[in-house]
Formats: C-alpha cells, sequence, structure tokens
C-alpha cells in the first residue's frame, strides 16, 4: 500500500488531485464577489510585494476567473466602534459595503486587544460585530459571512504579558460566539500560525508565506475543499488501533462529504482482482465532515483483532489499511534512555522477536550534534518537517526492526504480550529524541498561558531555565545563523508541534511511557511545573484528560541535583491522578548516564499498567489501588523511627537496609541503623545514636546509591523509591 506522508497540520494526504474549486455556473454572467474585510493583517503590511502577496491577493489567485476578490483590509482598525480606529468609520468599509459582495470574510479583532479598547468596552464587542455583520447582509441578503478567529498574538509581543495575551483569548471566544448566534461560517486563522511563530516576525503581522497559509485556509473554508481524505502519519499498513473503548478515528476530508469507516477481519478478492464482499464485520460508521474540514467516528473496538482491514472511505477515494491488528497501544517518548535501542542493551538477546507487537518509530528527520546545521535542515524545522517513517508501521518479527526500537519500550510490551496480556496485539509508538527538555514536549498554548513557564519561551537559545549543555547544542546548531526566529528541535513547544500532536491527530492510544529528566535535573523547581505540563500536553493531544502516563523516575548516576529530583518526582506520582512511576535506582551507572539494563525497567513500565488498574474500558479503576514502591510515612517514637510499609520487605542481597539517615531538629543528616521488622508485614525500624528525637529521615539519598530495599507486589518484586520525610510523632511520644 501507498506510504503516506506528513502534511498540513501534521496529516497525510490520501487520493491523487485536490478538488476543483467550486466555481459558478458558465451561465453565470458575473464572477462571485468575494469581500476580504479586516486591519492590517488584511490589508498585507510587512508582506513582500503586498499587492501581490497579500492573502486576498493569493486567495484571488487560488479562486480563480470565477471569482472577484477584493481588499478591504485598512491598517490599525478595531472591531469596536468605540474603540481607537474603528473599521465602520473607514473608506474601506463604505467601499465593502457599496461592493455588495456574495461573500464576505471578516477577519478583526486583533487591535481590540490594545489597552484602549478592550477593557473599557468589552461589553460591545458582541453587540458591534453583529451589526457589522448586518450590514452585509443588508447591502446583500443572499451574501455567505464568514468570520474568522483571529490570528495568533505571540508572547515576543511587547504587551503579550500586560493584558493581551487574556484579552486575545477573551475576543477569540467572543468571535466564536458571534458565528454561533448568527449562523455564520468560522474559520480558525490563529490554528494555521499558532504552531508557526516564526511566520509573525514582528508578533502579528505574517510574512509572504504565512500569508499564503491563511489564503490556503480561507480557500478551503470557501470552497470546501480540503484536499481529499487526509489522515496523520500513524495510519499505515500494520497498525494497531487500540481496544477498549469507542476509539476515535478521525482527520480531513473535503466538508459536506461523508466519511465511512469500517474495521473487517479481511477483504476477499477474485482471481482478476475484483472485490468480493468484507468478511466479517468488526466495527463500522459513519461520520459527517464540518466546514472546518474535520472528521471523526468513534467504533466500540472491545476485542482483539490478530489481524484484519481497515477501510476509510469518502465519494471520491478510499483508503486500505491491511493486516491492522486491535489491541493495547502505547507511546514511548522522552529522550536517549528512551531512544536506546535494543541493539545496544544488555539484554539483546532477551529481546524475542513477535508479530504480535507492531512497531512505529517515528524518527527524527536528523538529529545531530555536530555543529551547525545545514541549510535544508534549517528549512524542515522551521516547516516542523521532524518525522521521517518510510516503512510506516513494522511488525515486530522483523529482528533488525527491533533492534533499532527502543529497549525500554520493547521489552515493556514483550511482557504484556508474554504474560499480562497474553494474545492481545501491543502497539508501540516511539517518539522519543536524545538530550530532549520536557519543555520541548508542551503545547504551545500550556508555556504562554502559565504565568511561570511561559518565561522559557522568551530568547530560548540563551535561557537560563534550560540546562547549559541544552543551550549549548542549540547555540553550536544555529552559529552563523541570522534568522533570529530560527526553530530548532529543542526549543519549547517544538516536538509537540512536530511530532506529538501530528501523530495523535484521529487516533487513540492507551497510555504514554516517559524516561525523561536528565536535561532538566538542573531545576527541580522548574522541573514540578513542566512535568504536569508534559502530562497535560499529551492528554491533550490524544483528547484523553484520564489517559495513563507511565514514567521511569531516574537511575543513579553521580549527578549532585539527582536525589533531590528523584524525590521531587517521587512526590509527583504521588499527587497526580492516572500518573504512575517506575523506580530505576537500583540499575544506576555511576559514570555513564545511560545504563545498559533496560529489560527490568521496560518491565516495571508494563506492571504499572496492573498497579494502576488500567483495564477495559478505559476509566474503570481498581477500588483498591496498592501503593507505588515508595515510603510515605516515618512514624518517630523515641529516637527510633517506623515505617509502615504494608507489604512484604527484603533487601537485594540480604543484607541489613543501608544507605538510612536521620536529622534533628538542626537539619543535619547521620547514618543510621535500619531493621526489617517484621518482613511479611513491612514494618521497618531505623536509629542513629547521633540523633535525638529524629525529625527527618531519608534513604538512598546520593547520587549514585547502592540502596538496596524492595517490597513485594503480588509476584514480583520491586526496588523502593530513595526518598525523604519529615518524621511524624504521635501526641506526647
Amino acid at each position: 500500500m501507498k506510504k503516506i506522508g506528513l502534511i498540513l497540520l501534521g496529516l497525510a494526504s490520501i487520493g491523487s488531485t485536490a478538488q476543483s474549486a467550486r466555481r459558478p455556473s458558465s451561465d453565470t454572467p458575473a464572477p462571485v464577489r468575494v469581500a476580504c474585510v479586516g486591519n492590517s493583517i488584511t490589508y498585507g503590511m510587512l508582506v513582500d510585494d503586498r499587492e501581490r502577496n497579500c492573502y486576498p491577493a493569493v486567495l484571488g489567485r487560488m479562486l480563480g476567473p470565477g471569482y472577484d476578490v477584493r481588499n478591504f483590509g485598512r491598517s490599525g482598525t478595531t472591531l469596536l466602534n468605540r474603540g481607537h480606529n474603528p473599521y465602520t468609520k473607514t473608506d474601506e468599509y463604505a467601499a465593502a459595503i457599496a461592493f455588495r459582495p456574495d461573500i464576505v470574510v471578516i477577519h478583526l479583532g486583533i487591535n481590540d486587544t490594545d489597552p484602549r479598547n478592550w477593557p473599557n468596552y468589552r461589553d460591545e464587542f458582541i453587540p458591534d460585530y453583529t451589526a457589522l455583520i448586518a450590514s452585509f447582509r443588508a447591502a446583500n441578503p443572499a451574501a455567505k459571512i464568514y468570520v474568522c478567529r483571529m490570528t495568533p498574538i505571540p508572547h515576543r509581543h511587547r504587551r503579550f504579558k500586560a493584558g493581551t495575551r487574556e484579552w486575545h483569548h477573551r475576543i477569540q471566544e467572543a468571535i466564536e460566539r458571534v458565528a454561533a448566534a448568527q449562523g455564520t461560517g468560522l474559520i480558525d486563522l490563529e490554528a494555521v500560525l499558532k504552531d508557526r511563530p516564526e511566520l509573525l516576525p514582528d508578533a502579528v503581522h505574517p510574512n509572504v508565506e504565512g500569508a499564503r497559509l491563511l489564503a490556503e485556509r480561507i480557500y478551503s473554508a470557501v470552497t470546501g475543499d480540503y484536499g481529499g481524505l487526509r489522515m496523520s502519519p500513524i495510519y499505515t499498513d500494520h497498525m494497531v488501533l487500540q481496544r477498549g473503548f469507542d476509539t476515535r478515528i478521525g482527520g480531513l476530508a473535503d466538508a459536506g462529504r461523508t466519511v465511512s469507516v469500517t474495521v473487517a477481519d479481511s477483504v476477499r478478492r477474485t482471481r482478476n482482482g475484483g472485490a468480493k464482499p468484507l468478511g466479517e464485520i468488526y466495527a463500522a460508521g459513519t461520520a459527517s465532515v464540518g466546514e472546518d474540514g474535520r472528521w471523526e467516528v468513534r467504533l466500540p473496538l472491545k476485542e482483539v483483532l490478530l489481524s484484519g482491514v481497515l477501510i476509510v472511505s469518502t465519494p471520491d477515494t478510499t483508503a486500505v489499511y491491511r493486516d491492522v491488528a486491535v489491541g493495547e497501544v502505547w507511546m514511548a517518548s522522552g529522550q536517549s534512555n528512551m531512544s536506546w535501542p535494543v541493539a545496544r542493551s544488555a539484554e539483546r538477546d532477551e529481546a524475542r522477536p513477535t508479530a504480535l507487537i507492531r512497531l512505529f518509530r517515528a524518527n527524527p528527520t536528523f538529529a545531530d550534534e555536530r555543529g551547525r546545521l545545514d541549510s535544508t535542515e534549517l528549512e524542515r524545522l522551521n516547516r516542523l518537517d521532524y518525522i521521517r517513517n518510510p516503512e510506516g508501521w513494522v511488525r515486530g518479527s522483523d529482528r533488525e526492526a527491533v533492534d533499532r526500537f527502543s529497549a525500554i519500550a520493547w521489552f515493556c510490551g514483550q511482557m504484556l504480550a508474554d504474560s499480562l496480556m497474553p494474545g492481545v496485539p501491543i502497539g508501540l509508538i516511539e517518539t522519543s529524541l536524545g538530550g530532549a527538555p520536557a519543555e520541548a514536549f508542551i503545547g504551545r498554548r500550556r508555556l504562554e498561558d502559565d504565568p511561570v513557564l511561559v518565561d522559557v519561551l522568551y530568547d530560548w537559545r540563551r535561557n537560563e531555565m534550560a540546562q547549559p549543555w541544552v543551550r549549548q547544542v542549540m547555540q553550536g546548531n544555529l552559529e552563523g545563523v541570522g534568522n533570529p526566529l530560527q526553530r530548532h528541535f529543542f526549543e519549547p513547544a517544538y516536538l509537540y508541534e512536530s511530532r506529538i500532536a501530528p501523530l495523535a491527530a484521529g487516533y487513540d492510544a492507551l497510555g504514554v511511557l516517559w524516561y525523561q529528566g536528565e536535561s532538566n535535573a538542573h531545576n527541580v523547581e522548574l522541573h514540578e511545573r513542566l512535568f504536569p505540563a508534559v502530562v497535560a500536553s499529551f492528554r491533550e493531544a490524544f483528547g484523553r484528560p484520564a489517559m495513563a502516563f507511565h514514567f521511569v523516575q531516574l537511575s543513579s548516576h553521580d549527578r549532585p541535583s539527582w536525589p533531590h529530583f528523584r524525590d521531587s518526582q517521587r512526590r509527583m506520582a504521588e499527587a497526580m491522578p492516572w500518573v504512575e512511576m517506575a523506580v530505576s535506582s537500583d540499575l544506576g551507572d555511576s559514570t555513564d548516564v545511560h545504563p545498559r539494563r533496560k529489560k527490568p525497567i521496560g518491565e516495571r513500565l508494563a506492571l504499572l499498567s496492573r498497579r494502576s488498574g488500567i483495564r477495559f474500558p478505559l476509566g474503570a479503576k481498581l477500588v483498591l489501588r496498592p501503593k507505588d514502591p515508595a515510603i510515605d510515612n516515618a512514624i518517630g517514637i523515641g529516637d527510633t523511627i517506623y515505617c509502615l510499609v504494608g507489604s512484604r520487605l527484603r533487601t537485594s542481597d540480604g543484607e541489613a537496609p543501608r544507605t538510612f539517615e536521620l536529622a534533628g531538629e538542626n537539619g543535619v543528616f547521620y547514618p543510621a541503623q535500619a531493621q526489617i521488622r517484621n518482613n511479611r508485614s513491612g514494618d521497618l525500624a531505623m536509629w542513629s545514636d547521633q540523633v535525638q528525637a529524629p525529625r527527618w529521615v531519608r534513604y538512598g539519598w546520593q547520587p549514585f546509591t547502592r540502596a538496596n530495599l524492595y517490597r513485594k507486589w503480588f509476584d514480583w518484586w520491586l526496588p523502593v523509591s530513595t526518598f525523604q520525610l519529615p518524621v511524624v510523632r504521635p501526641k506526647g511520644r
């Protein structure tokens, strides 16, 4: 089957040619009159060769001779009639009304974010917009009106944090209300440029490329032509669909079309190649394509399917995906420890290829720390062209494919397929990137709206909120690059925009496997804001607020900040819903940030699906949720500290528990002795001759630790997380 390439908002094109614009019939004597109404963005300020390259001019060429497209943009104008420069008071407005347009495209509101306008007259925005629409309908009762969600205002705008950010959000909401109440079309121009801030050089006005993209979006809205059926690049032969709930399958198609989606066990064909009826229908559904070109079908994929066919069709195009399985899908992401391949792991020979596991690698188009990037690479980065996968999904029976894949993700999938969910196909999607900081995986809107995280966006090449090594890579890759808006794969939001969101578009997965933190461990406090934003961004991309998120706590390594970072990870896992942590401190390497033993970590991630109670349908959870492999209580009686774990305990080497420390009121820690008093109930005691009435206890508090305490969970022994806890003293003790 023809592989599907990445285009437009991370969606792939299916079909041979784009549908031609809907033009008036040949006997119509006059062209369709199109009025582009707006401010300086419509006018084309800062666009080179404005008269040719402003978006109304580009739109006119796209629509062709059957349309008369005119630019009625006026710089600096407001929608508000009591704003500092009302559009309705301009000659352009009068000319637009006199034009009696058949189609009106209105893009106003940007200048209303000025502090002279929205703060004072916000209650008049909807009435004024309603009156503007009414005036065009009075001029031509048959006119089709489109109102546009405003183009974005990036964080670089001088008033971004002084009200513009919030006012822009409120005006967008008002525009949406106007469109719904007045029955107009709604064109989302913010989505066109939101992920392309480099196309807004002054943080307001698009350049030539930005204007072209706006024209394409308006063209699609006016004609209904979205380029035919398009799907996420995750849709290929051999793919895995998530079972257990109403699974979403979606994409883009021409407006007004009906999309049919069918999952069947086979497609039979005659000897001459003609198609016979499908085999047994597993699930089927239809959806109407909206005016924005989007469609979504939810199929009740409840049972396992080892190999079938997925058919997605419109009246114009049919896409057939063969050897499709229905099972359990996980996206594996993070940085180099997640990227580490099976072939370089210590347990390579224990990786057993199997067709039950299907693999999809979102390889970076390039990832090179050698120094300056070339012009082709820079251009690809700016286009968000950062997924290379010519083969699509592959079966895990391919030894070479297994060797190239993430070792941790593979061994997680292998354990799921072997013992936890035998006979269930497992789909693994790898989107990790060596060295990547957490902020690169967070959606832009989420960064912008956070009062702290917004600052990671500013001057990100030199921003000290980023770890020094990360800054060095970015500066080396972009050495000599004159464009201050040049994109980079470590840039905040970049990996979310170029890899996560495109793959998740119209596709479902059960959860995320995450191993990252090495590039953020220098700033624990900042990471405590970044990590929840990462989790929320993945869930937003897949449209599942309760999506499982299973992550690996940093291992042991000789970096001073790691004890605090590991403890922060432990506390966040305890506090966040549907987030589970796998401990890896017992598998670290004092001299190498990449420990070679990956199989135990993968298996611990697999076990988290049982610990978290993830079962089908998604949303069901065990009533009694076992605690994470951590100690979360410390009770002081006299000079002795007791921890009641509630499960069996042992040490990895049969020796007494080690690396415990106690501190008194002065906060100075001293080594402590520890004893498992009852290995069945998990009764642990510790004391130090140097500390009276301890107030704090910690365990494994070394960058590279030789902590040796394990606890049992069902049939598995798991290491106890390193921790630091205050001591609770019962009254009078």
